[in-house]
This record gives structure tokens, C-alpha cells and sequence, in this order.
């Protein structure tokens, strides 16, 4: 039985696979997780791994599809651990105490369950860390005189690469400040792509898209802002399929490269320059000081794009206003407020 938090959203399940249909989806984000971090008794010594960021302020915004590749495998709870083994050129997926080998069992598991995790359109997937089915990166991995944190786990591999595109992380890793802005940033920008090519759309629709999203993906990643754009002025001359798959692996790649200091104070200028005309020159010495401020650490995001925010509404900027960089995720999750 799940002890996540009251609220907390988990969509039902309709068979193993855990496959829903799209049409019972609600408004909020479709969120695949490691069931034990919604605080779900699954882990192999009968326990959980609750998070109270991913089970707090984030499941407000969040339906959460739970996956335990172990206990839907047939292991059970409790059961024995296991682990990830070098044999040769292989890595195995053993029992720690018996030796049992589940390598081809959650291959073939992992292989189905991933397909109606697929077929839902999920927004993304938080991964339990160090976990040898659902760990992304640093698993250890046995087999040598000392451990090595090179493996990934099981089904997290076949999951990362089925959906090449899908925004994924650790749980861990969402302790940085940084990475979980990215990560949520992520989420809702696959929303807002999946809302887009998701129906009868035209390049128009694809032009208004990306007028909004631009300084956002500049923020992230400059060379993809102008190959973006490259393609958009193109758009009426290709194939409806070549451009949404082009635009959507170039728009999901870029925002997966984490925003820097650097890139966010250079899309705070070209922000601030549609001031110069408007603004009084001390207004715009102000800004220019946040925004120096802010590139040396001195002062959160938030400082500088207050001010912005305030000018766009006073001077009635249009093309600012409508930009996604302003509010990329909703504003009770407080993601530009760190240092």
C-alpha cells in the first residue's frame, strides 16, 4: 500500500503493463516513477524510498504512472537483493546471496512494460538511484576486485533507450537546485511539444510556437536556437512528419542542456535592449545592475526577470510578454529562486 502524500496522484493501472488509456488523462503533467519513491512498500527489504519534493510540491502539478521493474518481474517483497555482475563482456542481473539470474527475464519484462509506457505519452520519468533495475547512471556494478559505478540498471537502459527523447532523471540528482529546474522545465515543455503536434497543426502553429519559445532555448542552448529557426522558416516546404520529428528532437535536446549563468544573463540583455527606447535611463541602469549582479552569483534569476516582468507590463511589450522564457513552469514550485 502506497503511504505517499495525501493528494499525491497515481493514474490506474488497467493491466500488468500498467498500460491507461489516453483519453483518461487529466490536465496535469503524466509522470512515469519508481514506485518507491511515491513511498510505495515495494523496495526488496519491504520499505520505501519517499521523496518529498517528487511527492509534495511537484505532485500537485503531476499524474505519477508508478513502475517497479523488480516486483512486477514476480520477485516479491520482501526478497533478495540483487545486483548488477560483470561476466566477461556482459552485465548480469543476479541475486546477491543465491546467484540467480534475472538478466533475460526483466529483459523481455522491461522490453513490454516500456511499450505501454509508451503508448501513454508520458511527460517524463524520475529513476530511483543506485538501483540495479531502475538506477540511471552510476549503478555499481560487481564483479571485480572493487565495485565499479559504471553500470546503469536494467530496465532503466531500456527505457532511456526506447525514448531517446523523454525527459529522465534521479531522484538524487534532483537535489541540485539546478538539474531540478531543468528537469521540471523539461517536463513542461514536453507538454506544451506533445499539445502541439498532437493534432491537425499547420506551419503557422509551428511558427507561433516557436516565437514563444525561443529565448527559452536560448537560455539553453544558442545553437539549436538558430538551427530551430532554420527549420521553422523551411517548415512550409517539408514533409508535416520530417518537421515534427526534426523540431521536436531539436527543441527536447536542447532544453536537456541546463540552462548556465552565463546564457541566462545574455537572454536577460536582449531582453532588456527592447527597453532602450522606453525605459528612463536610470530604470535601465537599475536592470543592468541586477543583471551584472546576478552573473556574478550575487543575486537569484528571480532579481533581474522581476524587473524585466515589471517592464514588459508597464511598456506593454507584446513579443516579451508572450515569451515562455518568463514562466516556464508554474510559479508555487519556486525553480528560480536559488542562488
Amino acid at each position: 500500500m502506497s503511504s505517499a502524500r495525501p493528494g499525491t496522484t497515481v493514474r490506474p493501472e488497467r493491466s500488468a503493463e500498467g498500460a491507461t488509456s489516453k483519453d483518461e488523462r487529466s490536465g496535469k503533467l503524466h509522470v512515469g516513477i519508481s514506485a518507491c519513491l511515491l513511498g510505495q512498500n515495494v523496495r526488496y527489504d519491504g520499505g520505501h524510498k519517499q521523496d518529498a519534493f517528487l511527492t509534495g510540491a511537484l505532485a500537485e502539478h503531476v499524474d505519477f504512472v508508478p513502475v517497479c521493474p523488480e516486483v512486477e518481474l514476480g520477485l516479491g517483497t520482501p526478497r533478495e537483493a540483487i545486483r548488477l555482475v560483470r561476466d566477461g563482456g556482459l552485465v548480469r542481473l543476479v541475486g546477491r546471496s543465491s546467484g540467480a539470474d534475472h538478466t533475460e527475464a526483466m529483459a523481455r519484462y522491461a522490453r513490454r512494460r516500456v511499450a505501454a509506457l509508451a503508448r501513454l505519452d508520458l511527460d517524463g520519468f524520475v529513476l530511483k538511484k543506485d538501483s540495479p533495475s531502475c538506477g540511471m547512471e552510476r549503478v555499481k556494478v560487481y564483479g571485480g576486485p572493487v565495485a565499479a559505478r559504471d553500470g546503469r540498471g536494467a530496465f532503466a537502459a531500456v527505457l532511456l533507450d526506447a525514448l531517446p527523447l523523454l525527459p529522465v532523471e534521479e531522484e538524487g540528482r534532483l537535489n541540485d537546485v539546478a538539474l531540478r529546474e531543468n528537469f521540471v522545465e523539461r517536463l513542461f515543455a514536453s507538454r506544451r511539444l506533445r499539445g502541439l503536434f498532437s493534432g491537425r497543426w499547420t506551419a503557422g502553429h509551428l511558427v507561433a510556437f516557436h516565437a514563444a519559445e525561443k529565448l527559452l532555448v536560448l537560455a539553453h542552448e544558442p545553437a539549436a536556437y538558430a538551427q530551430l529557426g532554420r527549420l521553422v522558416a523551411a517548415a512550409r516546404r517539408l514533409p508535416r512528419p520530417e518537421v515534427s520529428a526534426r523540431y521536436a528532437e531539436l527543441y527536447l535536446r536542447a532544453l536537456a542542456r541546463p540552462a548556465t549563468r552565463g546564457r541566462h544573463a545574455n537572454v536577460l540583455q536582449h531582453m532588456a535592449g527592447y527597453f532602450k527606447d522606453r525605459a528612463a535611463p536610470d530604470e535601465r541602469r537599475e536592470l543592468a545592475d541586477a543583471i551584472d549582479e546576478y552573473r556574478r552569483g550575487l543575486v537569484p534569476l528571480l532579481v533581474p526577470l522581476t524587473l524585466v516582468k515589471h517592464h514588459v507590463r508597464r511598456h506593454a511589450v507584446a513579443y516579451l510578454a508572450a515569451q515562455r522564457y518568463l514562466d516556464p513552469s508554474p510559479k508555487e514550485l519556486m525553480l528560480r529562486n536559488h542562488p
